[in-house]
């Protein structure tokens, strides 16, 4: 790829990609139909019980987001039968035997694709294990058994996360990870040891006539339980590890790609600035600060956060934020909680008892709201409170090759080029308010 442009080596190929109803896809899918229109076909692979729900949840999901606006603005009704001969949604699920995907329709991709990017995956940091466990684990090995039926395919694009390192500090080096290995040098991880245990626990849970609810609450304290004893801090980076695992294991000639993205946040240019959807990671944080709910959260001091345009509130009017307090640990924030939200508590506590519970209200919203404040701290402090440094050796290596393809302009990923308090002040944070809030 060093001699030609990556728009030439896109031509002409048939992709095939999993997840396509995700964040990370669809900006993959504008994107090659607006810089290569010459691509031959995508398959996308979306979860549906036939094909004319997969159509329906592309065009609903995917086509008449937002995202392609500039796409619909550039191609006008060409867009629609660019569509109608690129682009074939695919019913499936990557957690079934052969992605779920009919006999007739499989042997025809089979025989096309090309390239196989698969960005399918539960990303719930505290997912039901069970779920977790079939997605991002045996999911992605159903992907590799589909990619080696394909005759002609030249690479399967894998896209896990960076955090399968767990909590790791200093500089961190981009290596594979070896089956069973784990990051607490304790015993060794045995993926179809866990795969058991899983059904075992739901085994003993249906026995017992469980509720949906004590159920999904068991699944996903069981994921969180077995992450941390082999290592990893929740459940999304544990079973994303175990899916890098078993490609690496099982791939054998196979050209595979492994991408390890950190934080993904709003489009930075392309296809136009601030373009979201849904919460993700630091975001819970920012749109809980907007909107005025939250005014508590971890992280380095050193950091750097300043929120100077307030959100204006349904009603037309700013909400008026509290000054931020930002606590570096477990130990502060219970300190911040007992000295600042506790006592209120145990009056309204009283009180609700005094008055015949008519205050049940009030206290039971305070008390959920010290809870959440608590439960997203827990979730979100291995990242929070990160101090690890990447290694990006292999992307520099990767920008050099787009440089010397003179493919810069059109595939730039340079994050020297990127102001950063500028990004977040005027695309970021306006892209969530816009999208998420």
């Amino acid at each position: 790829m060093e001699s030609c442009c990556i728009n030439q080596f896109l031509e002409g190929k048939t992709i095939f990609i999993t997840g396509a109803t995700g964040y990370l896809a669809k900006i993959l899918i504008e994107k090659i139909l607006r810089v290569q229109p010459n691509v031959k076909k995508l398959y996308l692979l979306i979860r549906a019980p036939d094909s004319n729900s997969a159509k329906e949840r592309f065009n609903n999901e995917v086509i008449k987001t937002d995202l392609f606006r500039v796409l619909r603005e550039k191609l006008g009704a060409n867009l629609h039968s660019l569509i109608q001969d690129k682009v074939f949604p695919v019913p499936g699920d990557i957690a079934c035997d052969n992605l779920g995907i009919n006999s007739d329709m499989q042997d025809e991709m089979c025989r096309e694709i090309d390239i196989i990017v698969n960005s399918a995956a539960t990303t719930r940091f505290d997912e039901r294990y069970d779920t977790a466990i079939r997605i991002n684990a045996f999911g992605t090995l159903n992907v590799l058994k589909f990619s080696r039926q394909c005759s002609k395919l030249k690479m399967l694009l894998h896209v896990s996360t960076a955090y399968v390192c767990g909590e790791k500090e200093g500089l961190i080096l981009e290596k594979p990870l070896h089956y069973g290995e784990t990051l607490n040098g304790g015993s060794q991880l045995d993926i179809e040891v866990e795969q058991k245990l899983v059904e075992e626990t739901l085994k003993d849970l249906k026995a017992r006539n469980a509720a949906e609810k004590e159920v999904t609450l068991a699944m996903r304290v069981l994921g969180i339980e077995r992450a941390k004893i082999h290592g990893w801090p929740n459940t999304y980076s544990f079973t994303k590890a175990m899916g890098e695992m078993l490609l690496g294991h099982l791939k054998e000639d196979l050209h595979l790609i492994i991408l390890r993205p950190t934080i993904i946040s709003s489009t930075y240019k392309e296809p136009f600035p601030g373009w979201n959807e849904g919460l993700r990671t630091m975001d819970t944080f920012i749109v809980g600060y907007g909107k005025g709910k939250q005014n508590v959260a971890m992280g380095d001091r050193e950091s750097i956060l300043d929120v100077k345009n307030p959100w204006i509130n349904e009603r037309g009017t700013p909400v008026k934020v509290k000054k931020f307090h930002l606590l570096d640990g477990m130990a502060s924030l219970h300190k911040y909680i007992a000295i600042h939200y506790m006592p209120l508590l145990k009056i309204l506590k009283w009180a609700n008892l005094i008055l015949c519970q008519r205050l049940q209200t009030l206290h039971s919203n305070l008390e959920r709201r010290i809870n959440r404040v608590i439960r997203l701290a827990e979730l979100y402090k291995p990242y929070t409170l990160f101090k690890g440094i990447f290694n990006d050796t292999n992307a520099e290596m990767l920008r050099m090759a787009t440089t010397e393809s003179n493919a810069d302009d059109t595939f730039n990923f340079d994050p020297r080029t990127i102001q950063w308090e500028k990004y977040f002040k005027e695309i970021h944070i306006p892209g969530l308010v816009k999208y998420v809030f």
